[in-house]
């Protein structure tokens, strides 16, 4: 069942198997009100078993561009297109969260980001691949990320 994402009462409803449930739920959150003031789109999200379409998708970029498996179980994705741009988001049990940027215009931004919701350790497959910088969110705490460019077509 979609579940539209509020921001101002924040909901752990879909990521309770979470350690991190909360700040989780702080970090997606942080995305919805994101993409509606920048966009005017609500944002929204599936179980992880109702999207494996976009689960797929982000796992088969991570697997092409980096040789990289997530260990953890997603537990809800999303997908949709504004203003250009492909996004897709995974968040996981563990409290980490991919989202792709993917330009469909030829020669557009294309990466992938990763966050790491507030009180969760670096997983063990990105901690030695790459470095996370902090930033301060009032729904999500400190939230660390990082990123890479897309080079290949997907």
């Amino acid at each position: 069942m979609t579940h539209t994402v509020n921001f101002v009462d924040v909901s752990t409803a879909g990521l309770e198997s979470s350690p991190v449930a909360d700040a989780l739920a702080g970090l997606r959150a942080n995305e919805a009100r994101y993409f509606q003031n920048k966009y005017d789109h609500v944002f929204t999200t599936d179980p992880a078993a109702d999207a494996t379409d976009t689960v797929e998708w982000v796992h088969g970029i991570l697997q092409d561009e980096r040789d990289l498996v997530i260990s953890s179980r997603p537990l809800e994705a999303t997908q949709f297109v504004v203003d250009g741009t492909r996004w897709a988001y995974v968040f996981y049990e563990s409290g980490l969260s991919i989202n792709v940027l993917y330009g469909l215009a030829e020669g557009s931004k294309r990466a992938v980001g990763f966050k790491l919701s507030d009180g969760m350790d670096v997983p063990e497959e990105l901690a030695e691949r790459f470095k996370f910088a902090r930033q301060k969110s009032k729904l999500a705490g400190t939230i660390r990320g990082s990123f890479f460019v897309i080079k290949n077509e997907h």
